[in-house]
């Protein structure tokens, strides 16, 4: 048995909603752990119970030194100790971290660290997984730390209007107000990473620029961070066109989750042929994220695994 002091009001903290955090550190390590007063107690196998108090022991020292931990922090020190006994939660989470605007970004999971290593290492990198995971805001935050340092000139940000298709046409507005409810997710990132102010000028300056996917056609893209998000929805002919705008200087992240692919019956997503087309090619990296990843509501990994094994039950041909 392993015992670990924590600070006043750790307990909640470190055993999450619900004791969901616990739960993780208990399965990841199959120990068991109790409180008693302001101690926990771990039971179970000698070096396994190690590693276990060692997640609560620099989760606690982080907090007394005024490190706010949450439950994402709680599951990120449980994957790296599995992985590695020796691993120091900190200098990972501070080595990690992105200035991206008035946010410093740190990745809660070894994929997101490892997704933030392929954007610096590559000139591509493809995020694919499921809702939540992290995927467009950490390649913005990025994004942004590359404009700030004047690694790029500009951030170029887009998305398939997959639903507006032909019936542009009929919706109010102006050809921008059609399109913005479908780049809105983009905007929102944006301005929970830069002050209101700083984006318009940005955006007055051409040094930010939000369009769907088609407006890239004949462009080159020189100079720029490219994100194109929700690149699931893209046609095969969309994807190597937007992926040919590259020019020289440019970085690009492509997202999206191919188990939500809104493209109309018998047509290809341009995303899941991407990743055979360009898999084994140079300077190409992809990361792909699970539920494990997911850093919204709790409820969403459990969405995410119930549909998961409701797909894998269904009956051929359902």
């Amino acid at each position: 048995m392993m015992r670990v002091s924590v600070p006043e009001r750790g307990l909640e903290t470190l055993f999450g909603t619900n004791d969901e955090s616990l739960r993780f550190v208990e399965d990841t390590f199959k120990v068991r752990v109790k409180s008693q007063g302001q101690e926990l107690l771990i039971e179970g196998e000698e070096k396994s119970a190690a590693l276990a108090g060692q997640v609560f022991e620099q989760l606690t020292q982080m907090m007394k030194d005024g490190y706010a931990v949450g439950s994402a922090d709680v599951r990120l020190a449980a994957q790296l100790l599995s992985r590695d006994g020796e691993a120091r939660v900190r200098d990972y989470l501070l080595k990690s971290a992105v200035r991206g605007g008035k946010k410093v970004v740190v990745p809660r999971s070894l994929n997101q660290r490892l997704y933030l290593e392929q954007i610096q290492q590559n000139d591509m990198v493809f995020g694919i997984g499921p809702a939540g995971t992290g995927k467009t805001y950490l390649a913005m935050a990025q994004a942004v730390a590359y404009l700030t340092a004047k690694q790029v000139s500009r951030i170029i940000l887009a998305r398939p209007a997959v639903e507006a298709g032909e019936k542009l046409g009929f919706l109010p507005g102006d050809l921008q107000q059609k399109v913005d409810p479908y780049l809105r997710p983009l905007y929102d990132a944006l301005y929970d990473l830069i002050d209101y102010e700083k984006v318009e000028r940005l955006f007055e300056r051409n040094q930010i620029e939000i369009a769907p996917i088609a407006f890239m056609r004949g462009r080159t893209l020189s100079d720029a961070f490219v994100i194109i998000d929700e690149a699931q929805n893209t046609t095969t002919e969309q994807m190597k066109m937007v992926l040919t705008r590259i020019g020289l200087g440019s970085k690009v992240v492509v997202t999206g989750d191919i188990t939500q692919i809104d493209l109309p019956p018998g047509r290809i997503s341009g995303l899941v042929e991407a990743i055979s087309v360009l898999s084994g090619t140079e300077g190409v990296a992809f990361c792909y994220f699970d539920e494990r990843d997911v850093v919204r509501h709790r409820l969403v990994q459990s969405i995410i695994k119930a549909y998961e094994r409701w797909g894998s039950d269904k009956p051929a041909g359902r």
